[in-house]
């Protein structure tokens, strides 16, 4: 049981590495802070995971070239699953390396497994286990309890969060083209038009625009906010990649609906 538990806080320490990881990689490119992952919570399960099956698995192999292949390897494969299990379950690509080199169906790459693999040493996992063993059994106990908790409950409520996505996607889709009807103009989810429209809003270039396109753009942030819920909103701000596999329209909106949320 003890061992169980300190797999699980080393299960939180690679998830909260990979989250911080993750967030500053996407920070940098997105040129502002973001609260990079799945869950609520400053953690990515994955990387948790992809750890700590690498130090079950390997933790007699003593070959450093040997433990940064066979790591790198496993995290491609836990990645590639976890990519396409995500995708069935929610019907959408979370990430995509299609735009890097060396990638495989834009589910991993070869920088992700270089990372992870130079995760596990034998180096990191030894300082790692002494911190941990520093740490009196009771508050193991209780940090164990609380966490558990914090992340199922944290689960729980990202889950539902986010479960009628595509529906409200629907209905935001409908409320703006509304907008735009109303007004006597066109819009094209297809196209790349709004989302242009909206970067000139940001940009103050909106004096040649037509009341009505100016009244559409006014309302649009408000339109977000009053039909997509919290954590809707906060997956279309972290996964600037995020689309949907069955619906090309779903996507476009993603698109410009993440261009508003980063300027916002």
């Amino acid at each position: 049981m003890l061992m169980l538990e300190y797999l699980f806080l080393w299960f939180l320490f690679y998830s909260f590495a990979g989250w911080v990881y993750e967030s500053i990689l996407v920070s940098v490119s997105e040129r502002r802070l973001v609260n990079r992952g799945f869950l609520n919570g400053p953690i990515c399960p994955i990387y948790g995971c992809g750890a700590v099956l690498a130090i079950v698995l390997l933790h007699d192999l003593h070959n450093p070239f040997a433990v940064f292949l066979i790591s790198s390897i496993g995290a491609c494969m836990l990645e590639y699953v976890t990519s396409w299990g995500m995708e069935k379950l929610f019907h959408a690509r979370w990430w995509d390396y299609s735009h890097r080199r060396f990638n495989i169906q834009g589910r991993i790459c070869l920088l992700g497994a270089i990372v992870f693999g130079l995760l596990i040493t034998d180096v990191i996992q030894p300082e790692v286990n002494r911190i941990t063993q520093m740490i009196p059994l009771p508050v193991v106990h209780w940090m164990c309890v609380i966490f558990m908790a914090f992340i199922v409950a944290d689960t729980i409520i990202t889950v539902l969060g986010i479960i009628d996505l595509a529906d409200n996607l629907a209905k935001f889709s409908e409320t703006v083209q509304a907008y735009a009807e109303k007004a006597g103009d066109s819009l094209q989810w297809g196209k790349d038009i709004f989302r242009d429209k909206f970067r000139d809003k940001v940009q103050d270039k909106v004096q040649d625009w037509s009341d009505s396109s100016q009244e559409i753009l006014a309302n649009m942030q408000a339109t977000a906010a009053s039909i997509l819920n919290k954590q809707q909103r906060r997956m279309i701000n972290a996964f600037p990649r995020l689309r949907f596999t069955d619906s090309i329209k779903y996507s476009k909106i993603i698109e410009t609906l993440h261009e508003m949320l980063r300027r916002k």
